[in-house]
């Protein structure tokens, strides 16, 4: 992008973006993080990001993080809000546009997270983060609940092929509270692009558990959801 000097008499800021990425494993919501490898904040625990380039929109910059770091394309992703708190960065006056993104964990190449030194961190443990990155998550968080019992949100960290209690515990871990059993497998009978497979699920007992997948054609029919 050509410069110009039309605003030359106004102060310039950095614009980054941050991205809070979600996962589901052994039961527990978990977000990735990982130690800081440049200053200010060097080794602290800190969300992964980047800065927006003069020729990408704030979308195109948090397409761009997500596929660096997750190899992993046409993730779901939604905004999370800006911050902007003078003071949120000791080396430069940045703002912040942060995102959240779901994915399956079992996506996620290894070598990946190897090479990018991230680790998985259940949402209930998380340490004291760089700047404001443990208020990015609680709004991030709070996004999730308001979606996650309104739209089909959940499926994407699931495998493909999931069970009932997966779900149900899914859904225990993003709200944080426990639901009735019965009450939720009545409601997930009542949609009809929640399809129950042929298939058994054999790791958790002998008499194993039905397979249920997202039918996203059919939902996208009827698109009424409501858990």
């Amino acid at each position: 992008m050509p410069m110009t000097t039309y605003y030359e008499g106004y102060s310039k800021v950095l614009v980054s973006v941050d991205c809070i990425i979600f996962g589901f494993d052994e039961g527990e919501l978990k977000v990735l993080i990982g130690k800081r490898k440049m200053d200010p904040g060097r080794d602290q625990w800190s969300l992964y990001g980047g800065f927006v380039a003069d020729n990408e929109s704030i979308d195109d910059a948090a397409n761009r993080v997500l596929y660096q770091l997750t190899g992993i394309r046409n993730i779901y992703m939604r905004q999370v809000g800006a911050f902007g708190n003078v003071d949120r960065d000791p080396g430069e006056r940045v703002i912040s546009i942060a995102y959240y993104a779901l994915i399956n964990v079992n996506d996620y190449s290894s070598s990946l997270q190897e090479e990018h030194g991230l680790q998985w961190m259940p949402i209930n443990g998380l340490p004291q983060m760089y700047s404001d990155h443990n208020t990015m998550v609680a709004k991030a968080l709070k996004k999730m609940q308001g979606k996650i019992s309104h739209e089909p949100i959940s499926f994407n960290l699931l495998p493909k092929l999931f069970t009932l209690t997966q779900l149900q515990r899914l859904y225990e871990a993003v709200c944080g509270e426990k639901v009735d059993k019965r009450n939720f497998r009545k409601r997930i009978k009542d949609m009809d692009f929640i399809e129950k497979t042929e298939l058994i699920d054999k790791t958790g007992s002998k008499r194993g558990a039905s397979l249920y997948r997202f039918n996203k054609k059919a939902y996208n029919e009827d698109p009424n959801f409501k858990l």
